[in-house]
């Protein structure tokens, strides 16, 4: 199958001939992949960033936002069939450790992260676990979700957090409307009744915010925190949702946060400073969030299916992978940048 792998960090991917990955273990589920999201992290991998995170052994396939359609299982699998579509939760998860026991599997002590530390979805076909796999609903394309398998997931975990510590009448701000931050507030407006702000360096970012449910939107332009201000009378925000983490939007954020607030750490890249005092004389509290756990990917699959969250995507196929990166790294993307093998379009014909 082709698949494009990292031989070397610093270096760009190239696309192989690697053999078909095969059912080994009874809960084995080999994926046709139908759609792999770009993703900045991808970026950050080939920059070698997650070289000592990761400790995988080059060369490797890279991609770990994949939704497919199952192409064989093992001997135990019950909860899918070949020919059904699916998304892949990132993570292969052992069921087992305590953190799977108590259903927060994003912090299985065994697990791997395929895209990350073993073979990912820029492929035509990829290796995952029953423990993985969502069936979605047939309404459904594997492209058009792909990349909620990670993005969409990271910001269901962060919104939901934020949504269960909100009341009416509160005021949120989400700090970046692109790729990450576009899913969050559609599900951020399908999970809370409080006011959501959203601030970002683009007037383009800024109207499809308000077109996809944003109540008031700030163009950060020298004046955002003032902005800010004027909104909440001068008390600031009761949540951040942080989607950017880097280039000023942290020293934002943290001007923008009331006493009592909550700052969602999503997006990373930048450095949070804050003198200990501070942090105990406002009572700001820091949540960081990784991923999510199966279950929060089920659920926001039900918002999928519900037309309630919608990705926003650019398609290329996977021999285009190096300008889809490109493009990414650019920021030339206008929501999620997605890669479709071949052979998922002869599938689909």
């Amino acid at each position: 199958m082709k698949a494009v792998q990292l031989e070397a960090y610093e270096q760009e991917p190239q696309l192989m001939d690697v053999p078909d990955p095969e059912v080994k273990d009874p809960h084995d589920v080999v994926v046709r992949i139908g759609g792999a999201g770009v993703c900045r992290t991808d970026l950050h991998i080939i920059e070698g960033q997650w070289e000592e995170k990761s400790g995988v052994a080059l060369p490797y396939t890279i991609g770990h936002e994949n939704a497919g359609w199952v192409e064989a299982v093992g001997s135990a699998v019950t909860n899918v069939a070949p020919g059904d579509p699916v998304i892949l939760h990132p993570l292969v998860t052992c069921g087992l450790c305590r953190a799977c026991r108590f259903g927060d599997d994003v912090h299985c002590e065994n697990s791997r992260f395929p895209g990350i530390d073993s073979d990912g979805g820029y492929a035509e076909y990829l290796l995952t676990s029953a423990r993985s796999v969502v069936r979605l609903d047939d309404s459904l394309e594997p492209a058009a979700v792909a990349a909620l398998a990670d993005a969409g997931l990271t910001a269901y975990h962060a919104v939901a957090k934020a949504a269960r510590a909100l009341r009416p009448g509160d005021t949120a701000v989400c700090i970046g409307a692109g790729g990450l931050g576009h899913i969050g507030i559609q599900v951020f407006k399908a999970l809370s009744s409080a006011r959501l702000v959203v601030v970002d360096r683009s007037p383009e970012a800024l109207a499809l915010a308000k077109e996809i449910g944003a109540d008031e939107t700030i163009l950060a332009d020298g004046t955002q925190i003032e902005q800010m201000a004027d909104l909440t009378n001068g008390a600031g925000a009761h949540a951040v949702l942080d989607f950017v983490g880097e280039g000023g939007a942290v020293e934002d954020g943290l001007r923008m946060i009331r006493r009592a607030g909550n700052y969602y750490v999503i997006g990373y890249g930048g450095e949070l400073k804050v003198p200990t005092i501070d942090v105990i004389s406002t009572e700001i509290n820091f949540v960081g969030n990784l991923v999510g756990s199966y279950n929060d990917l089920v659920e926001l699959m039900v918002l999928a299916a519900e037309r309630k969250v919608t990705l926003h995507t650019q398609r290329y196929s996977l021999d285009d992978y190096a300008l889809a990166l490109h493009d990414l790294d650019h920021g030339d993307v206008r929501g999620r940048a997605i890669l479709i093998p071949n052979a998922a379009k002869e599938f689909t014909s």
